[in-house]
């Protein structure tokens, strides 16, 4: 039998020791921005820079995974950085879930970007790129990251490097939810991970043998600390990475973040920075702490409790949303705190479901956005009040948005489904003695079955709020609909829908009057930027269709329409020519992506993964567990 070669990289570190591919795997996209910066004039050599360091990444990460499934673990260091601290990576089980998942969208994400930038027109594509791929390169950076204070620098530049995408329209809008962003990400929860990077360094030093913030050294040393200052190291670490996960009530940068352009809304949601944020709750719950330590410090359940009070307040929010892009940024708070949630049950299946989640959820959104951004492009409509019928316009767009609507409520076949089934059995099991409210086996168990009623209740909610966009596409007209589930009033439907003396009725599906003026409109919305100014919609419409080889001339935009319907209703489009190949190969791949993830999980790596983390960490046998 002929053995596989594979080529041999250890020659090639210049700097540093230990195997290149994790620091290759960062530099890979760093690299890109020089090469895309230096390409701005030529946009097809730029967009082909993006794709080819997407893959070249991709194809560094994916040649870790045999060896990481394997019990392998890949580390490069610089070296002593501060305080004996090393500037280390390594890649192990944990963080090859979230940097195959990143690298591997990315792929998808940077045809889709070029799509979308060209077919808008879009100003300052260059910088754009650069961003996009620096951004990237520091999420990866978080995936491998040895220690904590190797994550938290990973975790700063993440977010410097995209405060030029969330800003990137440039006007006072973006500009605001910009310096929203730094606030909450930057500063808020940056200082928060430092804080509590300094309190596990200097409590390691004081009650062990050595100070270290190493992944998986740091427990034993702090199982002899005083509970308190442990106690308040845990919840610096889990709010610091929280703020980035959107968890309540540090979730509000997220719908203002809306105004950017939807691939950084995918990129925020899906592919790179809340996912660090969840990833680093991950780290700080197994190996920061380690399950044994969170379960006795008692800090398990007031986290749990937090993730299920997000994500059903945020399902709550997202009912009354209008716009389609805030509903989706209310939709990811909540989908961020099931993989929190997972994580703190401490149960091995309650872990596997949680980080899980991460690719499950990823896919899903990733799908709900470039979805979301197609329908911009093609028709310049952004609330889902004027979407009634556009299922015919955009068949394609819409039915892969009702697929992974549908995962994300949970819908068996489809990824959702997996990972929250995962977490629902992990949360009947749970189990415990703790020492911060003294809660016994018999009430963890409880409280189990309350997170696992929590999970059920958010999937009809989930129901709830993607339903009506499905129902108004498909099986409403322009000119036939009804009101639906709760959106602005709290009777249900628009505030307009309902008719006074001097106007007649007017529905969700048909806005046959204009929105008020900001200084008359008086929801609960009033005075974000995203619902009056939002980025996607202020675009300015052309009459060529600037899509270079889509084949759609865009008869529905002929029109000096701006959102909605034209006159004479949709057009009847084939799925091939309803916007450009560069968007609807990625939309469509991804939703095939979710399916497959729901159907056959085992066969993807993602869930020997997540099998591999939970056993590690609860050293239990996911077997034995469920046979006892």
């Amino acid at each position: 039998m002929i053995e596989p070669v594979f080529l041999d990289l250890s020659a090639w570190t210049l700097i540093g020791e230990g195997d290149p591919r994790p620091i290759a795997a960062v530099l890979v996209s760093a690299i890109a921005v020089a090469l895309i910066v230096a390409s701005y004039r030529y946009p097809n050599v730029r967009e082909t820079w993006s794709v080819l360091a997407a893959l070249t990444k991709f194809g560094l990460i994916l040649s870790m995974l045999p060896g990481v499934l394997g019990g392998e673990t890949y580390r490069w260091t610089l070296g002593e950085f501060v305080f004996g601290i090393e500037f280390a990576l390594r890649v192990d089980t944990l963080g090859m879930v979230f940097a195959l998942l990143s690298s591997f969208l990315w792929i998808f994400t940077a045809f889709y970007t070029a799509g979308y930038m060209r077919g808008l027109n879009e100003h300052g594509q260059t910088r754009f790129f650069a961003a996009f791929a620096a951004s990237l390169s520091t999420a990866i950076g978080v995936a491998f990251a040895e220690n904590l204070l190797v994550i938290f620098i990973f975790y700063e530049l993440l977010s410097v490097v995209t405060y030029p995408l969330v800003a990137h329209d440039e006007t006072k809008e973006a500009r605001d939810a910009g310096r929203k962003y730094l606030l909450y990400t930057f500063l808020g929860g940056g200082f928060l991970v430092l804080g509590g990077t300094a309190i596990v360094f200097w409590l390691t030093n004081a009650y062990g043998s050595e100070a270290t913030v190493t992944f998986g050294e740091t427990a034993q040393h702090l199982a002899e600390a005083e509970p308190l200052y442990a106690q308040v190291a845990f919840a610096f670490l889990a709010l610091g990475f929280g703020a980035k996960a959107a968890i309540m009530p540090l979730h509000s940068w997220l719908p203002d973040a809306m105004v950017a352009p939807t691939p950084v809304s995918g990129l925020l949601h899906a592919v790179a920075v809340v996912k660090t944020g969840a990833f680093g709750v991950s780290r700080t719950v197994l190996d920061v702490f380690e399950p044994d330590l969170a379960m006795e410090l008692g800090m398990h359940i007031p986290l749990a409790a937090l993730a299920a009070f997000s994500f059903l307040a945020a399902s709550l929010i997202a009912l009354r949303k209008d716009h389609l892009k805030r509903r989706l940024a209310y939709s990811t708070a909540s989908q961020l705190s099931y993989i929190i949630m997972g994580i703190a049950l401490l149960t091995p299946y309650g872990i596997v479901g949680g980080l899980l989640h991460i690719p499950a959820h990823a896919f899903m959104k990733l799908t709900l956005f470039f979805c979301a951004g197609a329908i911009h492009v093609a028709t310049h409509t952004d609330y889902i009040s004027n979407m009634a019928g556009i299922g015919k316009r955009m068949p394609l767009t819409l039915s892969a948005f009702g697929v992974a609507a549908a995962g994300m409520a949970g819908i068996p076949l489809i990824a959702g489904f997996v990972s929250k089934f995962y977490m629902v059995i992990g949360a009947v099991g749970m189990e415990g003695q703790t020492t911060l409210f003294q809660a016994t086996t018999v009430e963890a168990h409880f409280a189990g079955i309350i997170f696992a009623m929590a999970l059920i209740v958010s999937g009809v909610l989930n129901i709830a709020y993607f339903w009506p966009i499905i129902y108004t596409a498909f099986f409403e007209s322009e000119d036939n609909h009804e009101a639906k589930p709760l959106i602005e009033n709290k009777l249900g439907g628009l505030y307009k829908s309902y008719h006074t003396n001097e106007q007649e009725a007017h529905t969700d599906g048909g806005k046959q009057t204009p929105k008020p003026d900001d200084d008359e409109w008086d929801s609960e919305d009033h005075g974000y930027a995203v619902d009056h100014h939002p980025s996607d919609a202020e675009v300015k419409h052309v009459e060529e269709d600037p899509l270079a080889g889509a084949g759609d001339t865009h008869a529905d935009d002929g029109h000096a329409h701006h959102g909605g319907p034209p006159p004479g209703g949709w057009e009847r489009r084939q799925p091939w020519n309803e916007t450009t190949w560069l968007m609807l190969m990625p939309i469509t791949a991804i939703a095939i992506g979710a399916v497959i993830l729901g159907v056959i999980p085992g066969s993807v790596g993602f869930l020997e993964l997540a099998i591999e983390v939970a056993e590690d960490r609860t050293g239990q046998d996911l077997m034995e567990v469920f046979s006892s």
